[in-house]
């Protein structure tokens, strides 16, 4: 009797660098089906358990209409609403859900309980962001990247402009697996994790990406052909929120400093924004931003991530 294949998680970006390319090329093919009205069940039958301690709007949303799209189900589970809130372990609650469902998303407040959640399940995890990473929205931001330059990421340079957090690791390693030179500005004492950093660096030695680190968000923005900024205090820093608003004063991405980079550059928000903060009215809601392009593309980077998870390989070579 053959074995059933070893399951796959998608616990950080780094899982999946090696699958980008072809990931990307699915996941722009899905929304050119979808805009045409055409929808492939290819993962009739399958269950998608949605763990999430956090609020959400596109994680969320678009996770449940994917599966829909795919032809399966999606499940939302609120932490609060399982036997978790009454103190049933992160293994315990992993190994019982793999008994129901074909795969596992899960939206945490820590790594740790990620991580564990990914070990104990026997079906394929999904990071749907933790304090560490987000890598499905890399997945989504790689995608809007690869649209505008039309699948060209070699030779072209992303600035960010904001805080070392979760959403810069997914996208320094995103971006170094497909060959993107990233320079990110961040306050001092808000740096990206240095293991974070070398694990890019790594990667970029392969595809020849260039990744540069600085506190001048002026260096960051010259020349630039992307823009991008998350917000200021993200969720679990709010007691830090004054502190940080000082912080990074100068960390916003306004008229002056799209002005920086090149002429055909676009501005990335991973949303939701705060509006005044990390970014202006006038840039998001101005010609450069492409920022309602990427909250779209959740939903096709989404499906793609689903479909190399949850969906057999001797399917998805068919094409099916």
């Amino acid at each position: 009797m053959t074995p059933p294949p070893a399951k796959r998680d998608l616990v950080s970006l780094a899982d999946i660098a090696s699958d980008l390319p072809s990931l990307l090329e699915r996941a722009a093919r899905l929304k050119s089906e979808r805009h045409r009205g055409v929808r492939r069940p290819t993962l009739a039958g399958k269950n998608l358990a949605m763990v999430f301690e956090k609020p959400s709007t596109r994680t969320r949303i678009s996770f449940e209409v994917a599966m829909t799209d795919l032809g399966g189900h999606a499940l939302y589970l609120s932490s609060r609403d399982l036997q978790l809130s009454r103190g049933e372990t992160i293994a315990d609650t992993a190994r019982v859900l793999s008994r129901f469902v074909d795969g596992l998303t899960y939206r945490a407040f820590h790594h740790a309980d990620l991580a564990e959640l990914a070990r104990a399940a026997s079906v394929p995890v999904i990071n749907a962001l933790d304090d560490l990473e987000h890598p499905c929205q890399t997945v989504a931001d790689l995608l809007t990247m690869h649209e505008r330059w039309r699948g060209r990421f070699r030779g072209h340079r992303l600035a960010w402009v904001g805080d070392g957090n979760n959403v810069l690791h997914s996208l320094l390693l995103g971006a170094a697996a497909v060959g993107l030179d990233v320079t990110a500005a961040t306050p001092v004492g808000f740096d990206p994790r240095a293991d974070i950093v070398a694990k890019a660096r790594e990667l970029a030695r392969a595809s020849r990406a260039r990744i540069e680190l600085t506190h001048d968000p002026g260096e960051a923005a010259r020349g630039a052909d992307a823009l991008y900024t998350d917000v200021w205090v993200s969720m679990g820093d709010e007691g830090e929120a004054e502190a940080r608003e000082k912080a990074f004063e100068r960390f916003r991405i306004d008229s002056a400093l799209v002005a920086l980079a090149a002429p055909e550059a676009f501005v990335l928000h991973d949303l939701p924004a705060h509006r005044g903060q990390e970014i202006t009215n006038e840039v998001l809601d101005g010609p450069r931003a492409a920022v309602w392009d990427q909250a779209e593309n959740r939903l096709h980077a989404q499906k793609a991530i689903l479909e190399l998870l949850l969906r057999p390989r001797s399917a998805r070579a068919r094409g099916r």
